[in-house]
């Protein structure tokens, strides 16, 4: 490791010595669960995205064969939500969505991932959407599972990715027959004939990474090896100008999970992002390898105590289920910890049916320790997609999960928790939410870095201001290196507020 990697992970630690336990509480509802056949034994995700502009984000919530539904934010310094759903919201087959301005009018879009064609949404005022008219986007007909967006180079539209999992009409299936990834490239103001990255191996979670800080994001693609049985991997495409898979040439190494969702976040101070990958059994953390000078992650997992592989409360031993997982940093104290949402598939009788979600928090020395049971936040419900965002503007992470037959949880932190920033970013001009950008936050305890993206999770999508704990520290700097590559001066702020950058 090089000297002065191990500098910043020194420094980043000693933000958290006076750091006070996670403290979560349960927020009454409306009831709403996701549910439905085998279609929807997966998916199950939630959208957060403010669409009637008073800056606290709505719910977009999938329900499977259950009309999605969405959850107005009434929130005042206690979390309330009201269920309001226009009509063109109220659909089925739904099995999750992510808010993306696709045409960066300033009004949040909305991309619905479905048992069938997928829906392009045109934000329009008070939380109104309907079809885009003259963007050409024609969905195929897929079991949809997971998305990301990236903007290209020279691009006023973004590149859509739609990750398929088992192809319905090949008749030889369910196993062995994965569908492909679609992608959607623009040409000019319009969207061209979808291309298929081909092998598919039933993908359940994707995301577009500046990976390399290069200035273009790749398509890392997480695969079930359930249904694509042998002959199958983790993905990660290469975007040129033809997408190329990367392989253990160019420093790709080979792996293969039941893979689910995707979390992305830099825990090491290195400037480009670890991973975390959900699975059947233990759960994946893999470190970024700066010296492979390649596509490497080394697993990592063991070493940072993130296997969670086994419930960590209740009587069963069973091997347990990972679905959506997201870094966030729950107690403020300058340290990212982990959520994973949890849940038997069905009935599958090798896995744990009693399976309470995860959260993980990071300790000064970069392991990993469960608090979800103290925190309030382990249900023993079969979670699915979920959500860590700040739902009140006051500065802590609360939480949002979805139930597969069983109504969906919103939690409201409550813990003591350490100093904060909420970063808003936007830019007028095509991209407008800045994705591919980085931001970075700097204290005397180190420098945290955030890549701005929209896709990963388990079906599940954030659009919103980014949230950074910062510990005790008393004087921060932050700066953003935009889209293209163009770096900002560092600004002077203080902490407990939120900050914007445009352009």
């Amino acid at each position: 490791m090089r000297r002065e990697l191990i500098f910043s992970l020194l420094c980043a630690t000693a933000a958290s010595a006076n750091a006070a336990p996670p403290v979560f509480e349960r927020i009454e509802v409306a009831p709403h669960a996701y549910d439905g056949g085998w279609e929807h034994f997966v998916g199950g995700g939630v959208a957060v995205f403010d669409c009637d502009g008073d800056t606290l984000p709505e719910l977009f919530v999938a329900g499977g064969s259950n009309p999605s539904t969405l959850f107005q934010n009434t929130s005042t310094e206690s979390l309330s939500f009201r269920e309001d759903t226009p009509a063109q919201l109220a659909q089925t087959g739904v099995t999750g969505a992510y808010p993306l301005d696709v045409d960066s009018d300033g009004r949040m879009d909305l991309v619905v991932l479905r048992v069938g064609q997928d829906l392009l949404l045109q934000g329009r005022p008070d939380c109104t959407f309907a079809p885009f008219e003259s963007l050409g986007f024609q969905s195929e007909d897929h079991w949809t599972t997971g998305f990301s967006a990236t903007w290209e180079d020279g691009q006023t539209l973004p590149t859509l990715a739609f990750g398929t999992y088992v192809d319905r009409s090949d008749p030889d299936g369910p196993f062995e027959a994965c569908g492909p990834t679609v992608l959607y490239r623009p040409d000019g103001g319009r969207y061209t004939v979808p291309q298929h990255l081909e092998p598919g191996y039933c993908s359940l979670s994707i995301l577009f990474s500046d990976w390399s800080r290069t200035g273009r994001a790749d398509l890392r693609v997480s695969n079930d090896r359930h249904y694509y049985v042998r002959g199958g991997e983790e993905q990660l495409w290469s975007m040129g100008d033809t997408p190329r898979l990367y392989s253990s040439d160019d420093g790709w190494l080979p792996y293969s999970i039941w893979g689910m969702g995707i979390a992305s976040r830099d825990l090491t101070g290195d400037g480009h992002p670890e991973v975390y990958l959900t699975s059947m059994g233990d759960q994946k953390f893999q470190v970024f390898d700066p010296e492979a000078e390649g596509p490497t992650w080394r697993d990592a997992t063991y070493d940072k105590g993130t296997t969670a592989h086994r419930p960590h409360a209740g009587d069963d031993g069973r091997p347990s289920t990972g679905w959506h997982a997201q870094f966030g940093d729950v107690n403020n104290d300058g340290l990212d910890d982990i959520f994973v949402a949890k849940g038997n598939v069905e009935q599958m009788p090798d896995a744990a049916m009693s399976d309470p979600n995860n959260l993980m928090i990071q300790k000064e020395n970069g392991e990993f320790v469960e608090a979800s049971s103290e925190a309030g936040v382990a249900s023993m419900s079969k979670s699915r997609g979920a959500a860590l965002a700040d739902l009140n503007n006051d500065g802590r992470l609360d939480l949002v999960v979805v139930n597969r037959g069983a109504d969906f949880e919103v939690y409201q932190n409550r813990s003591q928790s350490d100093n904060w920033l909420l970063v808003d970013v936007h830019q007028d001009r095509p991209n407008r939410m800045a994705v591919g950008g980085f931001l970075e936050v700097k204290t005397k305890f180190g420098t945290q870095t955030r890549e701005i993206t929209v896709g990963g999770g388990h079906a599940s999508g954030i659009a919103g201001m980014q949230h950074f704990g910062i510990g005790e520290a008393d004087s921060v700097q932050v700066r953003i290196v935009w889209p293209g590559g163009e770096t900002g001066e560092w600004k002077d702020v203080a902490p407990n507020q939120i900050i914007r950058f445009g352009r």
